[in-house]
Parts: structure tokens; C-alpha cells; sequence
């Protein structure tokens, strides 16, 4: 749905298992295996239920990874499930590095990890690194000043007009609505591809892509 718009990693998570029993062979692994592998998407929210809260999760997965092998399913691309306010259902992240705990936990992520490795599966999430949730500690600090060390992670402008309250320009968002924002504290307006609770990350400032892609 949002997948052509928002940056979808591959993340070989074999690299990133904590245990380094779990890592792959490097001479095992096939950097092509992404042109013939089976795919099952999921969403989370609207998966499995495991503790009765009415929305689905990351157990929830666990418990049905078998049933998706022997459906003949090579790779789960499991959507969105990190820290979020959930306005737009985990594409509005607030923490890149913490489980929603609508969801489960990171030890429930890390047995997710292991489970799939077990059957020989491979693991693909959607990761927002478009924009943030306008309620990330990252847009928080940039929001605060203009001079703060995040005031350039996110791309803002100043308004026309007498009072700088008329927006930069006419853009629209991919959802219809106005694509700059004013926010009060900087008296500008920041920019928002989508929704105005989330605002686009700059990556023209390098200091956005060392957390963001390594």
C-alpha cells in the first residue's frame, strides 16, 4: 500500500542475530535468493492474537511459522511493528530500536529471529525511513530550536507572507492533505510526505544516515 513510497530493507537478518551460533555461513548464503523465494506478507495488527488484547503479534507469528512452511512460504515479510503511537498503524515510528508492546517485546523479536532460522525461513520487515512519528525524541529536539543538534534531521522551512504563516509552497502530500506543517515552537514549517504527524527525515544531513542506514 505505502510500500512504494516508504524505503523497504532487505535486512539480511542472519547478520544481526545476537548469538553468533545463528549466523549463516557466509559460503552458504546466496546473495540472489531474493529473485526466487516464496513471500507471505503479514500485518501484524491483524494477525494472530496470543493475548487476548484483540491485536495481533509478534507471538502470534511464532506460533504460525509452521503452517506458513508447510504452505511452501520461503520468507515472511512481516510489516511495520516497532515503537509507534499507532495514527498510522506503525508507519508513524517513535523508536527504531524498541518492539510496540502491542506487539510483544525484543525478546520475543530475537525468538521470532531464531525460530525462522530454524526452518531455514528468511525474515523481511518494513522499515519507515522515510519520516518519523512527529512524537520521536529525534523531531522532538529538532522542533525545540533552530540551533539544537538534531535542528536539521528534518526538512524545515520558512513561511511567506508577513507573519511567515503562509506555507513555503502550494505541495501536496501523498495523502491530499498539505504536505508543510507549522510548527509553533520553531515558527516554521516542516515538511510531511504523508500525514502532518509525520514528518520527513533529511537526508541530506549525513548525520541522519549514520543511525538510519548502518
Amino acid at each position: 500500500m505505502k510500500s512504494i513510497f516508504i524505503i523497504i530493507l532487505l535486512f539480511f537478518l542472519n547478520l544481526l542475530a545476537r548469538n553468533k551460533e545463528e549466523v549463516l555461513n557466509a559460503n552458504d548464503f546466496n546473495e540472489e535468493w531474493w529473485r526466487t523465494t516464496t513471500v507471505y506478507q503479514i500485518y501484524p495488527r491483524s494477525w494472530l492474537d496470543t493475548d487476548g488484547d484483540g491485536i495481533g503479534d509478534l507471538q502470534g507469528v511464532i506460533d504460525k511459522l509452521d503452517y506458513l512452511q508447510d504452505l511452501g512460504y520461503e520468507t515472511i515479510w512481516i510489516s511495520p511493528y516497532t515503537e509507534s503511537p499507532q495514527k498510522d498503524f506503525g508507519y508513524d515510528v517513535s523508536n527504531y530500536t524498541k518492539v510496540s508492546e502491542q506487539y510483544g517485546t525484543m525478546e520475543t523479536f530475537d525468538k521470532l529471529l531464531s525460530e525462522v532460522h530454524k526452518r531455514n525461513m528468511k525474515l523481511v520487515f518494513d522499515l519507515v525511513m522515510n519520516h518519523t512519528s512527529d512524537e520521536h525524541t529525534w523531531f522532538k529536539e529538532s522542533a525545540s530550536s533552530r540551533d539544537n543538534p538534531k535542528a536539521d534531521w528534518y526538512i524545515w522551512k520558512d513561511g511567506k507572507g508577513k507573519n511567515g504563516l503562509k506555507r513555503p509552497n502550494n505541495w501536496r502530500a501523498m495523502s491530499g492533505n498539505w504536505a508543510w506543517t507549522y510548527h509553533e515552537s520553531r515558527k516554521q514549517f516542516y515538511y510531511n510526505g504523508f500525514l502532518p504527524f509525520q514528518p520527513d527525515l533529511n537526508y541530506r544531513n549525513p548525520d541522519v544516515k549514520k543511525p538510519c542506514l548502518t
